[in-house]
């Protein structure tokens, strides 16, 4: 029963019937225009206002700013939520026509769509924000292995095997089968993974206080005792496993061929806090720490050579590109060294990003050439050219991305803060055509 007073006659108002009042202000139903109204009658409008005389005003408003008004006679209204500065008499806005066909053609914004990673946004090709997980066409996307709780720390692939190795901070490293991407089986380590690498056959997991090592094809496993804390950073030299601790040290093992076993062999003192990286490379070994500074270390006497301060917080990453050092921190720079005619390393360029980086991965494009992976804490990574550092495109991810990882055949793996490893090809470049 409706005793409303008018009730009806208020809604067939706001439905666009004649109003008594021509100035009232009107309000355009927000679950219409995102196509999925399911009120009848709906209290607000189900079409668009036209637009006020001399072009935006900058009135109109709705929370949600990635959609337009599916329009095809003319640019009557702009990106909902946006004022007039957005929209410059039609030369700077974000969507055009082109020929003399109505196809509205939209730019995407740097941001993945919210409601696209839901499942559920109705704006599809016209959406202003990004459907995809990379920008650019240099990269796509194969699979997602969906399985561990926690940041992914770390990500091996030994050689001969078929089984791609991933560590994460929940405590386990899972192996997956590269064919199928089926997780084929989780170990469970009782404390998280600081980092994790390979090296021929053997993978090597930093834990607190240990370093686990197992042999993929003779299927044997050690501990190596030693650190304390967290082991952040391992790597490879000389015949050497280095691996980076939470109290400053570097501990080194030599593997022994007559007792099959990793002994230890050396202990590099020198950093005040936590080792969180290392590289090797023109036979040295690189520490980046978060006391702020990267060691360089001699392999052949063990020696630290040189100490380098130039970073203003903890040095994330290193990484040895030809005759050249890069380093990077969450001081939100990445330095480039090269050695001068003394030996000693020199910053010769300074690449600076809007966020902390977090890690770094050189690897070559479909076409062999070099590209820099710089992962920061905006849950991006960028790709680069080197030695341009010209951005070829952008990776996305829920949350941030702590392991890098690349594969064969122009593959590689990133891990994020969610516990989803993604695998990734590179494309072959377009053909330019006369």
């Amino acid at each position: 029963m409706d005793v409303d007073g008018g009730g009806s006659k208020r809604i067939f108002t706001r439905l666009g019937g004649p109003q008594s009042d021509p100035n009232k202000n009107q309000k355009v139903c927000y679950h219409w225009r995102a196509g999925k109204c399911n009120r009848h009658p709906c209290p607000y409008l189900h079409r668009e206002l036209p637009a006020p005389p001399g072009g935006l005003n900058g009135t109109a408003s709705s929370k949600r700013q990635h959609g337009f008004a599916a329009t095809t006679d003319g640019p009557s209204s702009g990106p909902r939520g946006r004022g007039p500065n957005n929209f410059n008499g039609g030369a700077s806005n974000t969507w055009g026509r082109t020929g003399a066909g109505n196809r509205v053609f939209v730019r995407k914004m740097d941001k993945v769509c919210n409601y696209w990673v839901q499942g559920n946004c109705s704006y599809g090709d016209r959406c202003k924000f990004l459907h995809s997980w990379s920008m650019g066409d240099c990269v796509s996307l194969l699979t997602t292995l969906e399985g561990h709780q926690n940041v992914v720390s770390g990500i091996a692939l030994p050689s001969g095997s078929d089984k791609l190795y991933t560590g994460s901070k929940d405590e386990t490293v899972r192996v997956w089968d590269c064919q199928s991407g089926q997780c084929l089986g989780v170990i469970n380590l009782g404390g998280e993974v600081g980092c994790m690498i390979s090296e021929g056959p053997w993978v090597f997991v930093g834990i607190p206080n240990a370093v686990k090592a197992w042999n993929t094809q003779a299927n044997s496993e050690m501990s190596l005792s030693g650190p304390v804390g967290q082991v952040y950073a391992m790597v490879v030299g000389n015949d050497l496993l280095f691996a980076g601790t939470q109290d400053g040290s570097i501990l080194a093992w030599k593997f022994n061929t007559v007792t099959n076993c990793f002994e230890p062999a050396y202990s590099l003192k020198g950093h005040t806090l936590a080792v969180v990286s290392l590289v090797v490379g023109a036979n040295r070994l690189y520490s980046g720490s978060m006391d702020h500074s990267i060691r360089v270390w001699s392999l052949e006497n063990l020696q630290c050579i040189q100490t380098l301060t130039e970073h203003t917080s903890v040095v994330m990453s290193v990484l040895c590109w030809d005759q050249f050092l890069l380093s990077s921190s969450l001081d939100q720079k990445l330095k480039i060294w090269a050695a001068t005619q003394s030996g000693n390393l020199e910053v010769t360029y300074t690449h600076e990003e809007d966020h902390p980086l977090l890690t770094l991965c050189g690897m070559h494009d479909s076409e062999a050439k070099p590209v820099l992976l710089c992962a920061c804490n905006d849950n991006t990574v960028r790709l680069y050219d080197l030695p341009s550092f010209s951005e070829r495109g952008k990776i996305f991810s829920k949350q941030e991305i702590r392991a890098i990882q690349v594969g064969p055949g122009g593959l590689f793996f990133t891990g994020d803060g969610t516990g989803q490893v993604r695998v990734w090809k590179w494309l072959a470049e377009p053909v330019a055509t006369a």
